[in-house]
């Protein structure tokens, strides 16, 4: 298979890449780092991606900004960098994407333990992860050519533990090979319209 992973050197991203990488072509891509760059918060910029990459049989997103503040100090500006980025972005790499994936191919989106149990200063960050999950379940009634779509939601995972735990009291730290194994299945298995949750 011939995989495009989006955030393919992030935390999480350097492990599935190298889950799926032994026996599938990966094309990384990034912001500012990867065999090809993009901004997912500009369509333009993701229609650059797929013209360069060509026809692919899975797109993985890891990737998507959002403001963490809160409540009270968050601005209508502060909750469109989530919007346009992490919610938007996923949202246009499907509609763009659709004309680049070849049939039976998969979309695979990335939220968070936030949509289900939003921590201190998560309100924007927990709304997107949400808006993700009702989209994907929402998309997968529709899309054709044997497409289907999955969202992968872990709890904090270990290798973002010193980061941030300070945020997450009392969560244990997902292992990284759970977070693998569930991109896997969304990519790999059969699953359409599943928001795939990893909890330790």
């Amino acid at each position: 298979m011939k995989i495009l992973i989006i955030g393919a050197n992030g935390t999480i991203g350097k492990k599935v890449s190298e889950a799926l990488s032994d026996k599938h072509e990966i094309i990384k891509v990034g912001k500012t780092s990867g065999e090809i760059q993009t901004d997912i918060a500009e369509a333009s910029s993701i229609e650059e991606m797929f013209e360069k990459a060509g026809k692919v049989d899975a797109v993985v997103c890891i990737a998507g900004d959002a403001k963490w503040d809160k409540f009270d100090k968050l601005s209508e500006e502060d909750f469109y960098i989530g919007i346009k980025s992490k919610l938007m972005g996923q949202v246009n790499l499907v509609r763009i994407g659709r004309k680049y994936l070849n049939p039976g191919g998969s979309f695979t989106l990335t939220t968070g333990i936030l949509a289900d149990h939003p921590v201190d200063k998560t309100t924007s960050a927990a709304m997107v992860n949400g808006g993700i999950h009702s989209f994907v379940k929402a998309a997968a009634l529709e899309l054709e050519n044997g497409h289907r779509i999955n969202a992968v939601s872990a709890d904090l995972v270990e290798d973002a533990k010193e980061k941030y735990e300070d945020y997450f009291p009392g969560h244990t730290p997902v292992p990284m090979y759970k977070v693998a194994d569930a991109y896997k299945k969304s990519v790999l298995g059969k699953v359409n319209g599943e928001i795939i949750r990893i909890l330790a």
